[in-house]
């Protein structure tokens, strides 16, 4: 069973101040890296799901872990729709042998988040094996890119508590989503587009993969970016989509 709870930006820099302090003191854990802290609670770690906003807001975010065909394509279709905010989900071992595509998201502005090293589910591991796991991938995407990710999404979207508690205690917030992810099945791009605009509501996170297995993803995009266009959707940041949410919670099972 997995729990998800969405903060609002107050609750964010509230908690973010308070938990500066610690994440300092146990920083020796982890000397070799600068890492951000991570927003906690007294309930625990919390992930973020969706935001509580009437705006017409959505963040669009992709993950990629395999392949170098359909990344650069959707890359292209982002820049042609005039998308400035996205996040790219990324896999250190998949940048590791495209550091070029890497370079290209990055200097297109979109955010980098961390999609873990080895593509395995964490919630079969030990914490010592998804803080290695982390520690890797954050290693690497700061050595090939240059980059510090704040962002965590478990690989397969696979979480539970202690999968939480660890991203929190390694100084990550951790992203869900609340729309769409199918589009790796190759169901069909009618179907791809129709997931994603039908259900789209006002402070979704909306999820798409750019690996070489989502092969209709790059086709259903124009088709989904022009609708959610037309209806008066903004696509903005994960950062402004947290902030301007409001807090609630929600259980998946």
């Amino acid at each position: 069973m997995r729990h998800i709870w969405v903060l609002n930006g107050k609750t964010l820099k509230y908690y973010a101040l308070a938990t500066v302090a610690a994440l300092f003191a146990a920083s020796f854990l982890y000397a070799s890296q600068a890492y951000i802290p991570a927003f906690s609670t007294d309930e625990g770690p919390r992930a973020f799901h969706r935001a509580e906003i009437d705006e017409k807001k959505a963040a669009l975010t992709f993950n990629i872990s395999w392949g170098d065909k359909r990344a650069l394509p959707i890359l292209e279709i982002l820049a042609d729709h005039k998308v400035e905010e996205a996040t790219f989900f990324v896999s250190a071992s998949w940048a590791e042998r495209h550091p070029d595509i890497l370079e290209k998201i990055n200097e297109a502005g979109y955010t980098i988040g961390n999609h873990g090293y080895q593509y395995e589910h964490y919630t079969e591991w030990e914490e010592s094996e998804m803080m290695r796991d982390l520690n890797e991938s954050h290693r690497k995407l700061k050595e090939v890119g240059g980059i510090e990710p704040v962002y965590f999404r478990p690989p397969h979207g696979d979480f539970d508590e202690r999968v939480l508690q660890a991203v929190d205690r390694f100084g990550y917030s951790t992203i869900h989503w609340s729309v769409g992810g199918s589009d790796w099945k190759n169901p069909g791009v009618e179907t791809i587009v129709k997931d994603i605009t039908e259900n789209t509501e006002p402070g979704d996170v909306i999820l798409l993969h750019a690996s070489d297995s989502a092969k209709q993803t790059h086709k259903a995009l124009p088709v989904i970016l022009n609708d959610l266009s037309e209806k008066g959707y903004q696509l903005v940041s994960l950062e402004e989509l947290i902030t301007d949410g409001e807090a609630k919670t929600q259980e998946i099972k």
